[in-house]
Protein backbone atom coordinates (compact mmCIF):
# COMPACT_ATOMS: atom_id res chain seq x y z
CA UNK A 1 0.00 0.00 0.00
CA UNK A 2 3.03 2.32 0.26
CA UNK A 3 3.68 4.78 -2.54
CA UNK A 4 7.09 3.26 -3.11
CA UNK A 5 5.63 -0.09 -4.08
CA UNK A 6 6.37 0.13 -7.78
CA UNK A 7 6.48 2.29 -10.90
CA UNK A 8 2.67 2.47 -11.22
CA UNK A 9 0.68 4.72 -8.88
CA UNK A 10 -2.95 5.52 -8.27
CA UNK A 11 -3.74 9.19 -8.85
CA UNK A 12 -7.27 10.51 -9.14
CA UNK A 13 -8.72 7.05 -9.90
CA UNK A 14 -6.29 6.35 -12.72
CA UNK A 15 -2.97 4.56 -12.92
CA UNK A 16 0.05 6.70 -13.75
CA UNK A 17 3.80 6.15 -13.95
CA UNK A 18 6.28 7.55 -11.41
CA UNK A 19 7.30 10.33 -13.79
CA UNK A 20 3.70 11.39 -14.45
CA UNK A 21 2.96 11.29 -10.75
CA UNK A 22 6.00 13.47 -10.00
CA UNK A 23 4.81 15.98 -12.58
CA UNK A 24 1.24 16.00 -11.22
CA UNK A 25 2.43 16.51 -7.64
CA UNK A 26 4.61 19.39 -8.82
CA UNK A 27 1.54 20.97 -10.43
CA UNK A 28 -0.54 20.48 -7.28
CA UNK A 29 1.94 22.39 -5.14
CA UNK A 30 2.56 25.03 -7.78
CA UNK A 31 -1.21 25.62 -7.85
CA UNK A 32 -1.70 25.78 -4.08
CA UNK A 33 1.56 27.54 -3.03
CA UNK A 34 0.08 31.00 -2.53
CA UNK A 35 -2.90 29.67 -0.56
CA UNK A 36 -0.99 26.90 1.20
CA UNK A 37 -0.91 28.48 4.68
CA UNK A 38 -4.57 29.53 4.57
CA UNK A 39 -5.58 26.07 3.40
CA UNK A 40 -3.52 24.36 6.14
CA UNK A 41 -5.29 26.48 8.73
CA UNK A 42 -8.75 25.72 7.35
CA UNK A 43 -8.11 22.01 6.68
CA UNK A 44 -6.70 21.31 10.17
CA UNK A 45 -8.60 24.07 12.04
CA UNK A 46 -5.18 25.58 12.81
CA UNK A 47 -3.93 22.48 14.64
CA UNK A 48 -1.06 22.00 12.14
CA UNK A 49 0.68 24.89 13.98
CA UNK A 50 0.59 22.95 17.26
CA UNK A 51 1.88 19.79 15.53
CA UNK A 52 4.82 21.73 14.08
CA UNK A 53 5.58 23.26 17.49
CA UNK A 54 5.63 19.76 19.00
CA UNK A 55 8.05 18.58 16.27
CA UNK A 56 10.53 21.38 17.06
CA UNK A 57 10.22 20.80 20.84
CA UNK A 58 10.90 17.12 20.25
CA UNK A 59 13.99 18.08 18.23
CA UNK A 60 15.10 20.38 21.10
CA UNK A 61 17.89 22.00 19.05
CA UNK A 62 20.77 23.73 20.81
CA UNK A 63 22.81 26.65 19.43
CA UNK A 64 25.18 25.37 16.75
CA UNK A 65 22.70 22.83 15.32
CA UNK A 66 22.76 22.46 11.54
CA UNK A 67 19.25 21.57 10.33
CA UNK A 68 18.10 20.43 6.91
CA UNK A 69 14.34 20.88 6.44
CA UNK A 70 13.19 19.02 3.33
CA UNK A 71 9.94 19.89 1.52
CA UNK A 72 9.75 22.87 3.87
CA UNK A 73 9.25 25.52 1.19
CA UNK A 74 6.94 27.79 3.17
CA UNK A 75 9.43 28.00 6.05
CA UNK A 76 7.15 26.86 8.89
CA UNK A 77 9.71 24.53 10.49
CA UNK A 78 12.66 26.81 9.71
CA UNK A 79 11.12 29.84 11.46
CA UNK A 80 10.17 27.76 14.49
CA UNK A 81 13.71 26.35 14.65
CA UNK A 82 15.22 29.86 14.57
CA UNK A 83 12.84 31.08 17.30
CA UNK A 84 13.60 28.06 19.48
CA UNK A 85 17.39 28.37 19.14
CA UNK A 86 17.21 32.13 19.76
CA UNK A 87 15.32 31.60 23.01
CA UNK A 88 17.83 28.93 24.16
CA UNK A 89 20.66 31.31 23.25
CA UNK A 90 18.98 34.16 25.11
CA UNK A 91 18.77 32.06 28.27
CA UNK A 92 22.45 31.12 27.90
CA UNK A 93 23.42 34.81 27.62
CA UNK A 94 21.38 35.72 30.68
CA UNK A 95 23.07 32.96 32.68
CA UNK A 96 26.46 34.20 31.46
CA UNK A 97 25.63 37.76 32.55
CA UNK A 98 24.70 36.54 36.02
CA UNK A 99 28.28 35.27 36.38
CA UNK A 100 29.54 38.75 35.45
CA UNK A 101 28.24 40.41 38.61
CA UNK A 102 31.54 42.16 39.31
CA UNK A 103 31.91 43.76 35.85
CA UNK A 104 31.06 47.42 35.28
CA UNK A 105 27.74 48.29 33.69
CA UNK A 106 29.53 49.38 30.50
CA UNK A 107 31.42 46.06 30.22
CA UNK A 108 28.23 44.05 30.77
CA UNK A 109 26.39 46.11 28.15
CA UNK A 110 29.16 45.68 25.54
CA UNK A 111 29.51 41.95 26.23
CA UNK A 112 25.75 41.49 25.90
CA UNK A 113 25.49 43.54 22.69
CA UNK A 114 28.41 41.71 21.08
CA UNK A 115 26.96 38.31 21.93
CA UNK A 116 23.49 39.35 20.89
CA UNK A 117 24.34 40.84 17.51
CA UNK A 118 27.23 38.64 16.48
CA UNK A 119 25.63 35.40 17.36
CA UNK A 120 21.99 35.35 18.31
CA UNK A 121 21.78 31.82 16.85
CA UNK A 122 25.09 30.52 18.17
CA UNK A 123 26.20 29.42 14.66
CA UNK A 124 22.99 27.49 14.05
CA UNK A 125 21.90 27.18 10.44
CA UNK A 126 18.77 25.92 8.75
CA UNK A 127 18.75 24.94 5.09
CA UNK A 128 15.27 24.71 3.54
CA UNK A 129 15.22 22.37 0.57
CA UNK A 130 12.16 22.06 -1.66
CA UNK A 131 11.59 20.70 -5.17
CA UNK A 132 9.02 23.38 -5.95
CA UNK A 133 10.09 26.90 -6.97
CA UNK A 134 6.70 28.42 -6.14
CA UNK A 135 6.76 27.03 -2.60
CA UNK A 136 10.30 28.38 -2.06
CA UNK A 137 9.20 31.75 -3.41
CA UNK A 138 6.34 31.90 -0.89
CA UNK A 139 8.75 30.90 1.92
CA UNK A 140 11.31 33.57 0.99
CA UNK A 141 8.59 36.25 0.89
CA UNK A 142 7.36 35.14 4.33
CA UNK A 143 10.93 35.21 5.71
CA UNK A 144 11.41 38.75 4.41
CA UNK A 145 8.06 39.87 5.79
CA UNK A 146 8.70 38.29 9.22
CA UNK A 147 12.31 39.51 9.38
CA UNK A 148 14.16 36.17 9.20
CA UNK A 149 17.47 36.30 7.36
CA UNK A 150 20.29 35.18 9.65
CA UNK A 151 21.12 31.47 9.63
CA UNK A 152 18.64 30.67 6.87
CA UNK A 153 19.19 29.49 3.31
CA UNK A 154 16.92 28.19 0.54
CA UNK A 155 17.85 25.42 -1.89
CA UNK A 156 15.94 23.98 -4.83
CA UNK A 157 16.34 20.21 -4.62
CA UNK A 158 14.70 16.80 -4.81
CA UNK A 159 14.31 14.73 -1.60
CA UNK A 160 15.24 11.60 -3.60
CA UNK A 161 18.53 13.13 -4.78
CA UNK A 162 19.66 15.82 -2.33
CA UNK A 163 22.29 18.32 -3.54
CA UNK A 164 24.39 18.02 -0.33
CA UNK A 165 27.53 16.21 0.79
CA UNK A 166 27.51 13.11 3.00
CA UNK A 167 27.56 13.48 6.81
CA UNK A 168 26.71 17.18 6.75
CA UNK A 169 23.65 17.87 8.97
CA UNK A 170 22.85 17.34 12.66
CA UNK A 171 19.10 17.04 12.09
CA UNK A 172 16.90 16.25 9.07
CA UNK A 173 13.20 17.17 9.23
CA UNK A 174 10.39 16.58 6.75
CA UNK A 175 6.91 17.82 7.72
CA UNK A 176 3.92 16.84 5.58
CA UNK A 177 6.26 16.19 2.66
CA UNK A 178 7.27 12.54 2.63
CA UNK A 179 3.91 11.27 1.38
CA UNK A 180 4.39 13.38 -1.79
CA UNK A 181 7.76 11.81 -2.57
CA UNK A 182 7.57 9.31 -5.44
CA UNK A 183 10.06 6.88 -3.88
CA UNK A 184 9.94 7.06 -0.09
CA UNK A 185 12.75 4.49 0.20
CA UNK A 186 15.12 6.72 -1.82
CA UNK A 187 14.20 9.81 0.22
CA UNK A 188 14.96 7.90 3.46
CA UNK A 189 18.31 6.68 2.09
CA UNK A 190 19.20 10.27 1.18
CA UNK A 191 18.20 11.48 4.65
CA UNK A 192 20.54 8.87 6.12
CA UNK A 193 23.37 9.84 3.76
CA UNK A 194 23.36 13.60 4.51
CA UNK A 195 23.12 13.22 8.31
CA UNK A 196 26.26 13.17 10.43
CA UNK A 197 26.86 10.08 12.58
CA UNK A 198 24.73 10.75 15.67
CA UNK A 199 22.36 12.84 13.56
CA UNK A 200 18.60 12.65 13.96
CA UNK A 201 15.80 12.08 11.45
CA UNK A 202 12.35 13.52 12.27
CA UNK A 203 9.26 13.12 10.13
CA UNK A 204 5.85 14.69 10.79
CA UNK A 205 3.14 13.26 8.57
CA UNK A 206 -0.56 12.48 8.38
CA UNK A 207 -1.00 8.88 9.46
CA UNK A 208 -3.64 6.29 10.30
CA UNK A 209 -6.32 6.84 12.95
CA UNK A 210 -6.69 3.92 15.35
CA UNK A 211 -10.14 4.73 16.77
CA UNK A 212 -12.81 3.27 14.36
CA UNK A 213 -15.46 5.91 15.08
CA UNK A 214 -13.01 8.79 14.77
CA UNK A 215 -11.61 7.17 11.62
CA UNK A 216 -15.06 7.22 9.98
CA UNK A 217 -15.67 10.86 10.96
CA UNK A 218 -12.20 11.78 9.72
CA UNK A 219 -12.87 10.07 6.37
CA UNK A 220 -16.15 11.95 5.99
CA UNK A 221 -14.44 15.25 6.76
CA UNK A 222 -11.49 14.51 4.45
CA UNK A 223 -13.43 13.43 1.37
CA UNK A 224 -16.55 15.60 1.75
CA UNK A 225 -15.25 18.82 3.30
CA UNK A 226 -11.58 19.32 2.36
CA UNK A 227 -12.02 19.34 -1.47
CA UNK A 228 -14.90 21.82 -1.03
CA UNK A 229 -12.66 24.04 1.11
CA UNK A 230 -10.04 23.75 -1.64
CA UNK A 231 -12.57 24.96 -4.20
CA UNK A 232 -13.85 27.82 -2.02
CA UNK A 233 -10.50 29.09 -0.74
CA UNK A 234 -8.04 28.24 -3.50
CA UNK A 235 -10.41 27.65 -6.44
CA UNK A 236 -8.84 24.23 -6.78
CA UNK A 237 -10.91 21.12 -6.05
CA UNK A 238 -8.62 18.58 -7.75
CA UNK A 239 -5.42 19.48 -5.90
CA UNK A 240 -7.11 19.05 -2.53
CA UNK A 241 -8.79 15.84 -3.67
CA UNK A 242 -5.25 14.60 -4.43
CA UNK A 243 -3.94 15.72 -1.02
CA UNK A 244 -6.67 13.70 0.71
CA UNK A 245 -6.01 10.62 -1.45
CA UNK A 246 -2.27 10.86 -0.80
CA UNK A 247 -2.94 10.77 2.96
CA UNK A 248 -5.03 7.59 2.60
CA UNK A 249 -2.42 5.82 0.46
CA UNK A 250 0.42 6.58 2.86
CA UNK A 251 1.88 3.64 4.82
CA UNK A 252 0.59 3.27 8.41
CA UNK A 253 2.83 3.99 11.41
CA UNK A 254 4.43 0.54 11.84
CA UNK A 255 5.08 0.17 8.12
CA UNK A 256 6.81 3.56 7.89
CA UNK A 257 8.82 2.69 11.01
CA UNK A 258 10.06 -0.48 9.26
CA UNK A 259 10.99 1.54 6.13
CA UNK A 260 13.01 4.00 8.26
CA UNK A 261 14.84 1.07 9.88
CA UNK A 262 15.50 -0.44 6.43
CA UNK A 263 17.23 2.82 5.46
CA UNK A 264 19.72 2.20 8.29
CA UNK A 265 18.33 4.26 11.17
CA UNK A 266 18.48 3.05 14.79
CA UNK A 267 16.19 3.62 17.79
CA UNK A 268 13.27 4.33 15.47
CA UNK A 269 10.02 5.16 17.20
CA UNK A 270 6.90 7.21 16.62
CA UNK A 271 4.46 9.32 18.59
CA UNK A 272 0.81 9.58 17.56
CA UNK A 273 -0.82 13.00 17.88
CA UNK A 274 -4.61 13.41 17.96
CA UNK A 275 -5.27 9.63 17.86
CA UNK A 276 -2.91 9.11 14.91
CA UNK A 277 -4.30 11.77 12.57
CA UNK A 278 -0.60 12.65 12.43
CA UNK A 279 2.50 10.90 13.74
CA UNK A 280 6.08 11.99 14.41
CA UNK A 281 8.65 9.35 13.49
CA UNK A 282 12.16 9.66 14.88
CA UNK A 283 15.40 7.78 14.21
CA UNK A 284 19.16 8.18 14.64
CA UNK A 285 22.14 7.58 12.38
CA UNK A 286 24.75 5.85 14.53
Amino acid sequence: RGLAAGPEMHFGFQTVTEEERREKIYQVFENVAKKYDVMNDSMTLGIHRVWKDILVHKMNPCPGTLLLDVAGGTGDIAFRFINYVRSVRQRQLQRKLKHHQNLSWQEIFESYQNDKFNNSLGDSQVVVCDINREMLKVGKQKAQHLGYSEGLSWVLGNAEELPFDDDKFDVYTIAFGIRNVTRIDLALQEAYRVLKPGGRFLCLEFSHVSNPLLSRLYDLYSFQVIPVLGEVIAGDWRSYQYLVESIRQFPPQEELKAMIEDAGFFRVDYENLNFGIVAIHSGFKL
